[in-house]
């Protein structure tokens, strides 16, 4: 009797660690979408059942299973997702990656949250859960661009098995349009700044970084053959989402209060002063005809000066280079 007993306990302690290990993603999640950020009104759909894990990484409209979600954008919408689950005594680690914003209930109580935004990010927090079954849910706000939400537990000591850590977001690459014969790349985020080179179409390119300086439209860093630099994204098609790429800056963000050359630049007509070099860019001022001002900086395009950085009346900004005259040795002046 004791020999059974105890062979009994052994299989129920077996089952116990197969459930453990099998419940690291979790089992029969049931999702609820709202088209908004507070999972507030009515949903967008009936909720969907028997989802076997929260591991998503939607590059546009959201999917479950092959269903596409067509009920919510691309953008500004909530899932909430809640299973029960059984677990073993012990303190779990509980990991989770996201773009844009989770947060993460046990039997009812708030014991995570992370509204910091993209892009996506591995995050954790450790909880004692008493042997038994306990309710998860866990809510997701996707605000723009990417949006990833995958969620996993183990018990301490022991490393995650079965499915792997996360959905690895896959490397991004930009390819141009076959409608240009070739994309400009230039040393910043501005349709004035220098050009560095030229991407082709047919072949795809390493996307480092974004940029949204120029109003309507975001700008890209670009590997080119290993050269670095700055293209439209009017004109490029990406392997995936490019909203959870970081953003960065450009060496024109560098250039607030630079030193004086010896050389000037004299308009030939009233130039808008802009604060970037492009005709996107806000006007900050506006320079009379026949003023002679600093000249600071420039950018060059096809051998030709392009846009000159100058200094007026305590501002510094950006001025288009054809209807100005030059005074001085326009060598002495840096390109940018």
């Amino acid at each position: 009797m004791k020999r059974a007993g105890l062979l009994l306990s052994l299989i129920l302690l077996i089952f116990a660690l197969v459930l453990t290990v099998r419940a690291e993603f979790g089992t029969n999640w049931t999702a609820q979408f709202w088209n908004n950020r507070n999972f507030s009104g009515s949903e967008a759909r009936p909720p969907i059942t028997g989802i076997n894990g929260i591991n998503f990484n939607w590059p546009g409209v959201p999917t479950i299973g092959g269903v596409t979600i067509n009920e919510v954008e691309e953008n500004d919408f909530s899932v909430r997702f809640t299973s029960s689950q059984t677990f073993a005594a012990g303190v779990y680690t509980f990991q989770i990656a996201v773009d844009d914003n989770v947060r993460v209930f046990i039997n009812g109580e708030q014991v995570f949250e992370d509204f910091s935004g993209g892009p996506v990010k591995t995050l954790s927090f450790d909880r004692t859960m008493a042997a038994g079954t306990h309710t998860l849910r866990v809510d997701f706000v996707e605000v723009s661009d990417a949006a990833v939400i995958q969620f996993q537990w183990f018990l301490q000591g022991a490393a995650p098995t079965g499915a792997p850590t996360q959905t690895p977001v896959p490397p991004l690459t930009a390819s141009v349009s076959t409608a240009v014969r070739g994309l400009a790349v230039r040393t910043g985020p501005y349709l004035g700044a220098t050009l560095v080179t030229v991407a082709l179409p047919g072949e795809s390119y390493p996307v480092l970084a974004r940029n949204p300086s120029e109003p309507g439209v975001t700008w890209y860093q670009l590997n080119v053959n290993g050269q670095i630099g700055w293209s439209s994204g009017r004109y490029l098609t990406f392997s995936t989402d490019p909203g959870g790429i970081g953003v960065a800056g450009s060496v024109f963000d560098t250039l607030g209060n630079p030193p004086e050359t010896g050389v000037y630049a004299a308009p030939r007509a009233v130039m808008n002063l802009r604060a970037q070099p492009s005709t996107r860019s806000p006007i900050i001022g506006s320079i009379p005809w026949g003023a002679e001002v600093p000249l600071l900086n420039r950018t060059v395009q096809g051998g030709q000066n392009r846009w000159f950085q100058v200094r007026y009346e305590g501002r510094v900004g950006w001025i288009f280079a054809p209807f100005v005259s030059v005074r001085g040795d326009i060598n002495a002046v840096p390109i940018r």
